[in-house]
């Protein structure tokens, strides 16, 4: 009798080009990792992909880019889905789970500038520079420091983006380091913007890999692309994020540092208006780390964030 062949390892992705760079590479270590097995990619638009010409916050955030990918999954017409982690809902629906985080490349953002402006940073550009940026988080931190810029929203594939930076419409973008990173785009970044400016986003620099909470067969192949430091940091992140139950497109800011078995969490919660920041650090055990991140949201909430969180949600709902 003639064994039956493993079953092919049915990927799911968005169509972007940075989606497919970062599902090709998760191929790719698969591959590595598992000779024997067959791994095909499968695109689809979400409807994030679709809707361009309204700003985020507006049309709702809570699995804009992933709704489409977990209801595949849920069908069974796809095994599992590779995500930028900060595009993932920390609350994911019955039946799938958060089954692998990647190694992190640089969390930080990124001062992007047009040409007219080189090896100028965000402390020498003039009064009423036009900064583009469709993140509250970034928009929320930049005001706070720099009131005497001018914010514009920008939305598009990273490509989209540059090109209308590179045509005038904007002094600089603030994007995030990893996507340009890993479109080899490093070069355009000329400023990498510091923590004390700007918070990431909860798992920025991460992938996560989404997969069914019950296939057995899958998860120890995920597994093998775990990386455990940038796991724990995001655990933490996420957590932090869960708590205070703010989508991606709320003003929350992270950053996570390892130290050994310790983790640090910086957490932020800033008005849209950028007037208004409460900021704190939590330190703890590593194996600890949703814990740390809980414990730092329940702390901000006491000295301030829930009543920010409650404006803002207000006012995206009367806006939108």
């Amino acid at each position: 009798m003639v064994a039956s062949l493993p079953r092919t390892i049915r990927i799911g992705s968005r169509k972007s080009q940075l989606a497919l760079v970062q599902t090709h590479w998760v191929q790719g270590e698969l591959k590595k990792a598992f000779p024997d097995r067959a791994f095909e990619v499968h695109t689809m638009n979400t409807q994030g992909d679709k809707i361009l010409d309204v700003a985020l916050s507006k049309i709702g955030d809570k699995g804009l880019f992933t709704q489409e990918l977990e209801s595949g999954m849920l069908s069974g017409d796809l095994d599992f889905a590779v995500h930028s982690l900060k595009d993932l809902p920390t609350r994911l629906p019955e039946g799938l789970m958060l089954g692998c985080v990647t190694e992190r490349e640089n969390p930080a953002d990124a001062l992007v500038l047009h040409a007219s402006h080189k090896g100028k940073q965000l402390d020498t550009l003039p009064e009423g520079a036009v900064i583009g940026t469709s993140s509250l988080r970034r928009l929320a931190q930049l005001r706070y420091h720099f009131p005497h810029f001018q914010f514009k929203d920008v939305r598009g594939n990273l490509n989209t983006r540059l090109a209308k930076l590179d045509a005038g419409n904007y002094d600089a973008l603030v994007l995030a380091c990893a996507g340009l990173q890993r479109l080899g785009m490093g070069d355009r970044i000329d400023q990498v913007i510091p923590a004390e400016i700007s918070l990431h986003a909860v798992g920025q620099g991460a992938l996560g890999i989404e997969c069914r909470a019950d296939d057995g067969e899958v998860l120890p192949l995920l597994k093998a692309l775990e990386h455990r430091p940038t796991a724990f940091r995001c655990y933490a992140e996420r957590a932090f994020l869960r708590v205070l139950e703010g989508g991606c497109q709320v003003p929350i800011g992270v950053n996570t540092v390892l130290d050994g078995d310790t983790l640090t969490l910086t957490g932020m919660v800033a008005a849209l208006d950028g007037k208004r920041m409460v900021r704190g650090i939590k330190a703890g055990p590593a194996e600890e780390a949703a814990e740390i991140g809980a414990a730092l949201a329940n702390q901000l909430k006491g000295e301030g964030a829930q009543e920010i969180l409650d404006e803002i949600i207000a006012t995206l709902n009367r806006d939108a």
